[in-house]
């Protein structure tokens, strides 16, 4: 089968969208290619993400930051560093490369509640689920306290 010129033009003008990179969250790169117009090209280019750059060392600094003063779920600092300005992934990654015990953040959190103001224990372990804390991490911080 003859391709026409203006075929071959269309595909050469579409193969630069056709390619792109696709990523985990450990920032490995594999390439994605829209078959049907892969073949029209020799060698496709792709874009690797190195594993960490500087915007997430500063994300994962803040994150440090953030839990040396503050005590914080999981969920609760990705949301904090996203407030700040970082990526959800880059967001994402601080808090898989720092060192956090949840648990402890739970707990923290509950006795910081408990200075201000008086819960159940079923309604601070709602409190502690309502700032992103998993049901069990909540259980935990709460009986930390001794409720």
């Amino acid at each position: 089968m003859k391709t026409s010129r203006a075929a071959a033009f269309l595909v050469a003008l579409a193969a630069p969208f056709a390619i792109g990179v696709a990523t985990t969250a450990h920032a490995s790169a594999q390439p994605v290619a829209n078959s049907a117009i892969t073949g029209a090209l020799s060698s496709p280019q792709v874009q690797y993400v190195p594993a960490s750059t500087v915007s997430r060392q500063n994300a994962v600094e803040s994150a440090e930051a953030y839990l040396s003063i503050s005590a914080f779920s999981r969920q609760g600092l990705i949301e904090q560093l996203e407030y700040e300005g970082f990526s959800n992934a880059d967001a994402e990654y601080a808090v898989d490369h720092i060192t956090v015990d949840w648990n402890e953040q739970a707990a923290k959190s509950a006795k910081s509640y408990l200075e201000i103001s008086s819960f159940s224990r079923q309604g601070l372990i709602e409190q502690l689920e309502y700032e992103g804390f998993t049901p069990a991490q909540a259980r935990y911080g709460v009986t930390a306290v001794g409720l």
